[in-house]
């Protein structure tokens, strides 16, 4: 199978992929949509279809039980249905499979083979289902972790696309700074006076300055750029018996630096939040998971001494940037009160960098 040509396989009409959302919900197939784009594919005869409320609120999903075995239908929300970009993150997971790396297959259109239909202005992905388990925060599964990152960006490391790559971070982004200014203009005017918002907000920019300022000094744009994967999450992972059994979502692939993927990487399973109030999670991460998720990505690839130093000041910047945006935009991080969870981060900020040089010590092991 090729990844889509998108010119050859428009088949879109005026009237729009079919949309059942209202304000606020969860997109979702609609009957005839179902029926008209599960054509596309020979799946056998269809036992069961159940929505998959997983992900994006503006991706549908559904679960597709047929003869032939169970798939995961997609439409790509809107924003992140450019058929360009999506053939190139096509081209990526085509590559990996080729390769044996644990990832669900794309399923080929029965006429003529494609990765993704285009239909009436949607655009779908058909994919085998694999089953998993979320991430147990064990020191096992935070090593595999780390280790399918090294392996992600060794299978990449030479990969050219015929297709263009993005190339934004979270590093040194100028979005994180105007982000960071806006967040005046949304928090409401009683909270910004009783809050101290203003030395809040100036300790995470200096903060993300500095971070930048030392990534640069350790000579970050002299290194290589390759295929990354982004998003290296534990909720882009499924696993089985502590070892990875999948990685999913391509969708924000781009070249960079590997160690933009990997300090991300080493931020999100190392981490620690709580279901109690924002105020009680600790500034400190888990030391241990920190450094199993570098000893297996070591296992595979290994990291010179100044990319390793760079780490904990990207982790500084990424956390940021990850705060950042949903809270200039919704006053909120998800759930929780935006303010509560930017005091949070700084305190986080502030322990990574007076910890950096003793985190890059046990990096290096």
């Amino acid at each position: 199978m090729q990844p889509t040509t998108p010119e050859s396989q428009s088949i879109a009409t005026s009237s729009g992929a079919s949309q059942t959302k209202q304000a606020g919900a969860r997109e979702r197939f609609a009957a005839e949509e179902l029926a008209a784009v599960l054509s596309h594919w020979e799946i056998g005869i269809i036992e069961s279809i159940t929505e998959f409320p997983r992900g994006s609120r503006k991706a549908p999903k559904a679960l597709i039980v047929s003869e032939n075995g169970k798939f995961l239908l997609k439409r790509r929300a809107r924003g992140r249905d450019d058929p360009y970009k999506v053939a190139f993150c096509h081209a990526i997971q085509l590559h990996l499979a080729s390769q044996q790396f644990p990832l669900p297959h794309l399923l080929g259109t029965k006429r003529d083979n494609n990765s993704m239909l285009q239909w009436h202005g949607g655009v779908y992905e058909l994919f085998e289902y694999i089953p998993g388990h979320p991430y147990s925060q064990s020191l096992e599964a935070s090593f595999e972790s780390g280790k399918v990152l090294g392996l992600f960006h060794k299978l990449l490391e030479h990969f050219r696309s015929e297709w263009q790559p993005p190339t934004g971070s979270y590093h040194m982004a100028p979005s994180v700074e105007s982000g960071l200014r806006a967040i005046p203009n949304i928090v409401p005017a009683h909270v910004l006076s009783a809050s101290g918002v203003e030395g809040l907000l100036s300790s995470l920019l200096d903060h993300y300055r500095r971070g930048a300022e030392v990534v640069e000094t350790l000579g970050l744009e002299l290194w290589p750029r390759q295929i990354v994967h982004a998003d290296w999450h534990p909720g882009n992972m499924l696993f089985r018996d502590g070892h990875v059994a999948a990685v999913i979502d391509y969708d924000s692939a781009r070249a960079l630096q590997r160690v933009i993927d990997i300090a991300n990487g080493c931020l999100q399973f190392s981490i620690i939040g709580g279901e109690q109030s924002v105020d009680h999670w600790p500034e400190y991460l888990d030391e241990s998971r920190f450094k199993r998720f570098l000893r297996g990505y070591d296992d595979v690839m290994l990291l010179s001494q100044a990319e390793i130093r760079a780490i904990p000041w990207l982790m500084i910047e990424a956390l940021i940037a990850e705060a950042t945006f949903p809270i200039a935009a919704t006053g909120s991080f998800g759930r929780l009160e935006g303010l509560a969870f930017l005091q949070m981060v700084n305190r986080k900020v502030k322990w990574l960098a007076k910890e950096s040089a003793r985190l890059a010590e046990l990096a290096e092991g």
